[in-house]
């Protein structure tokens, strides 16, 4: 039996997989947490094979949790899931030791093969995360467009930041919560190579994103 915890901060996503793995033999949901410290007090408490490992979350993200689970848990198997089919996150989860990473629009049956083939000590990346993987290994150095990588609300969020406005300013602007506001954040932080504020609207202005 494949001892499986989930971890996303969307209570709906998580019952979502639930669904989806409950009536798979050999493989069993036994437990869910809302962001990585959850994932890692879990693993603690209780026997776990796999995590299903969301990227994105508050209090301690998906990479940040995965490196220590891995540290102290060398047997266990994490799976990283996002929306963001990005090499960066892409790399970043990878370099963290996570055997595979797949994307939330991935179906059930990709989704069993995933956690089958890390469980049997193999690697699973999804058909669109090779795509991109091998894409950024084809392209030259400097000639990616970063503007091509961001969303519409990602823009938009970078020019309110590069106005000086607070996450809280910057979510009554745009009718979005604080949390959205920092995910936001956290994805242009990844997408630009940044790793502060400052560093990120510097960034914004060298690739002309911002004037």
């Amino acid at each position: 039996m494949i001892n499986v915890l989930i971890a996303d901060d969307h209570q709906m996503f998580i019952d979502g997989l639930k669904a989806m793995l409950y009536d798979i033999p050999g493989i069993k949901v036994v437990g869910e947490a809302m962001n990585g410290k959850e994932a890692i007090d879990y693993c603690e408490l209780s026997p776990v094979d796999l995590v299903i490992m969301d990227i994105n979350m508050p209090i301690m993200d998906g990479v940040e949790a995965t490196k220590k689970l891995l540290k102290s848990h060398k047997t266990l198997k994490v799976l990283g899931l996002s929306m963001h089919n990005d090499r960066h996150f892409i790399s970043d989860m990878l370099k963290t030791g996570a055997q595979g990473y797949i994307l939330k629009n991935t179906g059930k049956k990709d989704l069993i093969e995933a956690i089958q083939t890390l469980h049997n000590g193999g690697t699973y990346l999804g058909e669109e995360v090779s795509k991109t993987l091998l894409s950024s290994f084809m392209k030259k150095p400097g000639k990616m467009q970063v503007n091509e990588k961001l969303s519409d609300r990602e823009m938009e969020v970078l020019n309110c930041i590069a106005n000086g406005l607070t996450t809280q300013e910057i979510g009554e602007q745009l009718f979005i919560s604080k949390n959205t506001v920092e995910t936001h954040r956290k994805n242009l932080l990844y997408k630009l190579q940044a790793k502060n504020t400052a560093e990120l609207v510097n960034n914004a202005y060298k690739k002309g994103l911002i004037r």
